[in-house]
């Protein structure tokens, strides 16, 4: 009898530590769809997360991904899970450009990068001179729908206006990394 619960307490011992140290070892990882092998976050039970090669901690609810430096500089990413992708919102902040009319949203936003977005007062937008469409604004939720007249399908942005800065929540697609392939 002494030796049955021996060896049920060492089996139970083995299995709590080979389940103590498999932790953090589970994680999620995500890539951009176009590129699925090349990670760009992943999120492990243990709250650690990469984000584009940057390590972080973490914790996450039903709306942001909060992620922590260091040094304790927090960025909140705003996400949504549906079925096998996320979608994954990543900040953009533009400057107003003197070029054109603007009040509002409507005029030539530009990054140091190239990266541009132009809003009209009609309603119609163009993103990095290459994509064009037309906008509608939601001021209670801070969203911009982007309608785009090319087969590509409509985003919703959210934005914040503080003077001649404006901040993109931009969405992207996400799908889990390539097995094998995940850093």
């Amino acid at each position: 009898m002494k030796r049955l619960r021996f060896v049920t307490v060492l089996v139970l011992m083995l299995s709590v530590m080979i389940q103590t140290a498999g932790c953090g070892s589970n994680k999620e990882s995500w890539a951009y769809n176009h590129d699925p092998s090349n990670e760009i976050i992943s999120l492990s039970d243990n709250g650690k997360a990469v984000y584009k090669g940057e390590k972080y901690s973490y914790t996450k609810d039903d709306e942001f991904i909060t992620l922590k430096d260091s040094s304790g500089t927090e960025l909140k990413l705003r996400y949504l899970i549906d079925g096998e992708e996320m979608t994954l919102y990543e900040k953009s902040t533009y400057d107003r450009s003197p070029e054109g009319p603007s009040e509002g949203l409507t005029g030539l936003w530009k990054q140091d990068n190239g990266w541009s977005f132009e809003f009209t007062k009609e309603g119609t937008f163009a993103e990095e001179n290459i994509f064009f469409g037309h906008y509608t604004v939601n001021e209670d939720d801070s969203t911009i729908k982007l309608m785009y007249d090319e087969p590509l399908q409509d985003a919703i942005l959210y934005y914040s206006l503080d003077g001649d800065k404006l901040t993109i929540d931009y969405p992207w697609t996400l799908v889990h990394t390539t097995k094998g392939d995940a850093k």
